[in-house]
């Protein structure tokens, strides 16, 4: 049931994408509205997922996990019956707050009941297998419905699956611990949700009216006010929602910073591919849907190659094979609007594209995963999690309004943004910092790896010193 979760987060997202021409018809959406159809569910879920990997520690992982349920199935309703782009909108993001809820206490649920090492990369390969499977049906289930059904039936199809899922869960799944003494910082969760919508929209502005236009400046001039905040916010508050001492953690700042790259490359081309093949080729919804699976398949043998790849070669290897073939395969794709039949050039591109990001997403999260202390697993869980998703909302806000369905050779220019994006992210280092674990820290104490600050050796909470150093607020 854990796996589940994760298939029916991707589902939502591959569901609504094959549907996204039939929704901008009905809804009069442009290429940069129905960006937001995805946006609104991403840039949510992004934010939100650390303070709800917090509630999943607070409530107890099972208790998150119904909670989220219950709220993304009843979102989900709310798509449907959608009478105009801002309600939909409004709707996706209610969405997203049910599956930043859902995720992070699904991934806690699965580090909780594997040990490292082996077990822990087996059941990381099913988990990311899982959320490949949710995308391969989302493409097919979407196509199917929206073609028959129309598109508001993409929506309607995830009330009786999370109603189910929730039946099943409260039977079979353990309750899990609960941790009464977290704190819940909504208030940086809001700042980080403004900062991050704000530089979306004036993104997606720019690649619209141009960054010297009102509506691009403004909106960024905001968002990096609003980032400002949050980086004054982090220092106030005892447990803030991106724990400072994360970033200092070296394989799993690697590993989020891959995660990010990789939806910020992979998603943008899939989108691409799905709008082309609609809008260029002229294919009905139920024949472009069968086209995509060929990515989510490929992504599924990735994921059970890369626990392999992990224990033969290494997590750096492995990000690297899986960048190199995503910057392959979306190279590839930018010879498709110069072809006269390109569907074997999409599905031979689709398929180098999956396997590099299903190799490369095991090794993220699985030094993700592994370089953080049990106890810690929620917010680590959140973090990595809300990368990923945060770089599908980047990534969509550069490239969506690059496109037009009138010019088919500006789908060139998008597909060469994600290739450059994923060629970034043959710089991402996982290996750790020279320090050794658990070596003593400035000022003599020593922590266990993937701790913050101010916990030692032994577990316990150790005393914070007198006055907080560098002028930040005592929060260690």
């Amino acid at each position: 049931m854990i796996c589940v979760a994760q298939f029916v987060v991707v589902l939502d997202v591959t569901i609504v994408t094959t549907a996204l021409p039939a929704v901008g018809s009905s809804l009069d959406l442009d290429q940069a509205g129905m960006s937001w159809v995805v946006t609104g569910y991403t840039l949510v879920l992004g934010a939100l997922l650390v303070p709800a990997g917090r509630v999943a520690d607070l409530l107890g992982a099972r208790r998150a996990f119904c909670l989220g349920l219950a709220v993304f199935g009843a979102s989900s309703g709310a798509c449907a019956a959608a009478w105009s782009p801002a309600v939909l909108v409004a709707a996706r993001a209610v969405q997203g707050l049910g599956a930043a809820l859902l995720a992070p206490a699904a991934l806690a649920l699965l580090s909780a009941s594997t040990e490292p090492g082996p077990a822990r990369r087996r059941a990381v390969g099913w988990w990311t297998a899982a959320a490949a499977g949710g995308g391969a049906s989302g493409w097919v289930l979407g196509g199917v419905l929206t073609e028959y059904l129309g598109w508001r039936a993409v929506f309607w199809v995830n009330v009786p699956i999370a109603v189910a899922v929730l039946a099943v869960t409260t039977r079979v799944l353990p309750v899990g611990e609960r941790r009464p003494g977290v704190r819940l910082d909504w208030r940086g969760a809001l700042l980080v949700t403004a900062a991050l919508g704000l530089l979306v929209h004036g993104l997606t502005e720019s690649g619209e009216h141009g960054v010297t236009s009102p509506t691009a400046w403004v909106p960024l001039l905001l968002a990096a006010g609003a980032a400002a905040a949050v980086g004054w916010h982090l220092r106030q508050v005892p447990e803030p929602v991106l724990p400072p001492w994360l970033a200092g953690v070296a394989p799993f700042r690697g590993a989020a910073l891959a995660g990010l790259l990789l939806t910020a490359s992979t998603t943008p081309a899939m989108y691409l591919s799905a709008l082309y093949v609609q809008q260029v080729l002229r294919f009905p919804p139920l024949a472009a849907s069968l086209l995509f699976p060929a990515f989510n398949l490929a992504v599924i043998a990735g994921s059970f190659a890369g626990p392999a790849a992990l224990r033969r070669f290494g997590a750096q290897f492995s990000l690297a094979a899986g960048f190199t073939a995503v910057a392959v395969g979306a190279a590839a794709l930018v010879t498709v609007p110069g072809v006269g039949s390109p569907v074997a050039v999409l599905l031979g591109a689709f398929a180098v594209t999956g396997a590099g990001l299903g190799v490369a997403s095991v090794a993220a999260t699985n030094t993700g995963t592994e370089s953080v202390a049990a106890e810690h697993q929620g917010v680590a869980a959140g973090v990595l999690n809300s990368a990923a998703q945060v770089g599908t909302a980047l990534g969509l806000a550069v490239v969506a309004p690059l496109v037009t369905a009138t010019d088919p050779g500006t789908f060139r220019t998008g597909f060469l943004c994600a290739a450059a994006v994923a060629l970034a992210g043959l710089g991402v280092r996982s290996r750790r910092s020279a320090r050794p674990r658990g070596t003593a820290r400035p000022g003599g104490r020593r922590r266990r790896p993937g701790c913050p600050p101010g916990e030692a050796r032994s577990g316990s909470p150790a005393a914070a010193p007198s006055s907080p150093p560098r002028g930040r607020a005592a929060h260690r």
